[in-house]
């Protein structure tokens, strides 16, 4: 598992604060595939998952919906045939949070087991 997937997972609402734009970027060159959009005005780290069957896109999306439910932290999720484009923000920051960067590496981990 890549260091940012081991790390500490903050639950703590009162520690979260949303990343200034450097912290994002140094982040986000731990993890290839992703990128940031911005929906609404609120940034997101977005990467979509191949697939070679609906089955396998299906068996991701369900684990990582397990590993979202560990830490009460959800991302969108949206797949079909052969893809899935998953999502991670921090709702109630309206942005991003260093949780989400690990939850985007935990995913990266789901995909290659």
């Amino acid at each position: 598992m890549s260091q940012l997937a081991e790390q500490k997972f903050i639950s703590d609402q009162d520690q979260i604060e949303k990343l200034d734009p450097q912290a994002v970027e140094t982040l986000l060159e731990k993890l290839p595939g992703w990128k940031v959009v911005s929906v609404e005005g609120v940034n997101r780290l977005e990467r979509t998952y191949q697939f070679d069957d609906f089955e396998d896109a299906l068996d991701f999306v369900n684990e990582v919906g397990e590993i979202a439910e560990e830490v009460n932290h959800h991302p969108v999720i949206e797949f079909t045939w052969g893809t899935a484009t998953v999502t991670w923000w921090t709702h109630f920051i309206d942005g991003l949070h260093k949780n989400d960067f690990i939850m985007a590496a935990r995913s990266d981990q789901v995909f290659q087991d």
